[in-house]
């Protein structure tokens, strides 16, 4: 127990990275029945608690996450237990707020020095899950506005599985998703993560090039 909290203290980002990463895998288990939908609701609420810690190492302030954090906490308590998906979307919207929070303090956490610790390395993929949900909570917003914005060809909702996937693809730019966006509002989010990912590679590139120069001129 104590090893564990001295973990969590020391390498909250670590912490964060592990469990949205074992969230990847999970969350195909969870959609089955009501059962699976109440873990992920659980789910959501320990990544949101650990992004609300792994705020507390970086230079930004960490109430403003528990302020946002606070109603999408709420509401999926209140989805939990009243089984209402509809609050989904409402809770969704909080979410994306916080997680872009986090991952635009976790980009500043890594950049305010030249000293890189065991944790700003783990920051790196972090902030990009970090982004990666900050989207796909977004896309969830868009498609309760918007039904049928991504296809194809359908005027349902797609899933969060299927919107994360989408988000996922879009940011790294690989261009593996069989789910596209068809209305406009949706091709503009699209797009706009899209600049999002290149941007934030570029900036991670950038910046351990600049360490290595760094070590090196140390070392001369």
């Amino acid at each position: 127990m104590r090893r564990g909290l001295h973990v969590l203290r020391t390498t909250p980002c670590l912490m964060l990275l592990v469990v949205q990463l074992a969230g990847v895998v999970l969350y195909p288990f969870m959609a089955q029945n009501y059962s699976g939908r109440a873990a992920f609701a659980v789910f959501g609420l320990l990544v949101l608690g650990l992004t609300v810690i792994a705020l507390r190492a970086t230079p930004f302030f960490t109430w403003v996450g528990v302020l946002v954090g606070a109603p999408a906490a709420v509401l999926l308590f209140a989805s939990l237990f009243t089984g209402n998906e509809n609050l989904f979307p409402w809770s969704a919207g909080f979410e994306m707020v916080l997680y872009t929070y986090a991952g635009i303090s976790m980009l500043a956490y890594m950049l305010h020095d030249v000293e890189v610790s065991t944790d700003e390395m783990f920051a790196i993929p972090a902030v990009f899950t970090l982004f990666a949900w900050a989207f796909a909570y977004l896309f969830v917003v868009l498609q309760a506005v918007q039904p049928g914005a991504f296809g194809p060809g359908e005027t349902g909702t797609r899933s969060w599985m299927d919107l994360l996937f989408l988000s996922f693809t879009t940011l790294s730019s690989t261009g593996l998703s069989d789910i596209v966006p068809l209305t406009g509002h949706a091709r503009s989010v699209v797009m706009l993560e899209q600049v999002a990912g290149v941007f934030y590679i570029a900036m991670v590139v950038t910046r351990l090039v600049s360490l290595r120069g760094t070590r090196r001129e140390a070392r001369r």
